[in-house]
């Protein structure tokens, strides 16, 4: 009898274990069972539903705490969606300023500070509390981003509701952000364009923040809607904008261009005289080093630099646009299209 119990004891917990193994699986792509205790080597689970913030389902339905940290194109893509405040800030500030006023410089300085005390802060703030490491759910496919759209409905009547951030924290903590960005703009600037801004008129003073007033809800809605999307599509569209803004900012700036003449001499001397030009001129300068900047960010994303050896040589196509369009920008220029076009050519 006592080796029949002996014996029985084991059957019932391998039988108490395979129950659990063989429940009902959830449905739907993101629901799951949260654990409810842990005895030994057993886990207690249960009912099938949305998973606490901070963990996503694993292979078998079961949601499990995000202990990972972000990889390396996590990081560029938070680094990413932190920049876009920085350049709209910059650019508006730029835009409404004036060119003789000597306050830009100044607010440039501040919305650096104020983005760089508001990514800090949102640092600290997230898990863990007081550091500035993170922990993380690893991103698997675009749908991680939209699991709101992934709600199942066994009897095509009531739904589940499993939705939940399975990129933790990729999701909110931009919202987090962008939150401490506009505080600290609220707080810091206002204060300071009134103490500096004397150059510009009492109506042109507070444009940039106005301006910024309307494109932090635009930034908003772009990463609730588009965050998955620009999670995979940013480098593109790094190296795209910068190109384009580079080009065009080349050429609003009437950057001397080379002749029309073949001669090689004269077109050497001219393509260092156009280089120059761009060098000298402070303000050019800033912009032609941030377009750079901008081209090896987009570079390293893409590449991820897995192999060193292979992505750092792409870093010397860096200069490569602006010293395409110096040398090309001839062809296009509107007076010899003019011309050509008046002699029949």
């Amino acid at each position: 009898m006592r080796k029949c119990r002996a014996e029985g004891a084991p059957r019932v917990s391998a039988m108490f274990r395979s129950a659990v193994d063989i429940q009902p699986a959830c449905l739907g792509l993101y629901c799951g069972r949260t654990v409810l205790s842990v005895n030994g080597s057993v886990e207690t689970y249960g009912d099938c539903g949305v998973c606490p913030r901070g963990q996503r389902t694993d292979d078998n339905k079961i949601c499990r705490e995000c202990t990972g940290s972000p990889d390396r194109y996590d990081w560029l893509y938070l680094g990413f969606m932190a920049m876009l405040p920085l350049v709209l800030h910059w650019f508006f500030i730029e835009w409404y300023s004036g060119k003789k006023s000597s306050s830009a410089l100044l607010q440039h300085v501040t919305a650096l500070f104020e983005c760089s005390v508001a990514a800090i802060v949102t640092l600290l703030v997230s898990d863990p509390v007081g550091s500035l490491h993170i922990r993380s759910c690893r991103v698997k496919k675009l749908s991680d981003w939209y699991t709101m759209l992934y709600n199942p409905s066994p009897d095509y009547i009531t739904t589940v509701h499993c939705t939940h951030e399975a990129v933790y924290p990729l999701y909110t903590i931009v919202f987090i952000y962008y939150a401490f960005c506009l505080v600290l703009m609220m707080l810091l600037r206002p204060l300071l364009v009134k103490k500096i801004a004397c150059g510009l008129g009492k109506s042109d003073r507070f444009k940039s923040i106005y301006a910024a007033l309307y494109f932090f809800p635009i930034l908003t809605v772009l990463q609730a809607v588009g965050g998955g999307l620009l999670y995979y599509a940013f480098p593109y569209i790094i190296l795209v904008l910068s190109l384009v803004t580079l080009a065009v900012y080349m050429s609003a700036s009437e950057v001397e261009v080379l002749g029309n003449r073949l001669n090689a001499n004269r077109i050497l001397c001219l393509f260092f005289k156009s280089f120059k030009d761009l060098l000298v001129r402070k303000k050019r300068l800033v912009v032609l080093f941030s377009h750079w900047l901008l081209h090896a960010y987009g570079i390293i994303s893409i590449s991820k630099l897995d192999k060193l050896e292979q992505d750092l040589p792409l870093l010397a196509l860096v200069p490569a646009p602006a010293l395409f369009y110096l040398v090309t920008a001839k062809y296009t220029e509107p007076s010899r299209i003019l011309s050509e076009g008046g002699n029949g050519h």
